[in-house]
């Protein structure tokens, strides 16, 4: 059995220089034409999401999004975003390794990459 979901994430809010707490996530899989919602989660004290999928979920090859709710964590600092979640849809080609989807945000930019 794992030890860690198979898929994490992690949210760094730039434009305060930290992690991103308590940031809403969900991951879905497109099984056919449709999305799935096959797991989730919030962020922790330091902006990430260890326990997005079950430890015993069952990963397959496929396409996989995560949806950050960026307009509710921009909210409860009293500040306005342009963005008011980020979806980042991306491919699992290998389900033995594991996936780590970083987003690195602002309220008006974000940019991620394929994390380790």
């Amino acid at each position: 059995m794992r030890t860690r979901s198979p898929v994490t994430a992690h949210v760094l809010d730039s434009s305060v220089g930290r992690p991103a707490q308590d940031v809403k996530l969900t991951i879905e899989k497109l099984e056919n034409i449709h999305w799935q919602v096959i797991g989730g989660g919030l962020t922790n004290t330091d902006g990430r999401c260890p326990e997005l999928l079950a430890l015993d979920y069952d990963l397959k090859a496929g396409i996989y999004q995560v949806t950050f709710e960026t307009a509710e964590y921009y909210e409860r600092q009293g500040k306005k975003c342009f963005y008011p979640y980020v979806k980042i849809t991306f491919e699992i080609t290998n389900p033995e390794e594991h996936y780590h989807i970083p987003l690195l945000l602002s309220p008006y930019s974000y940019s991620t990459y394929r994390g380790s």
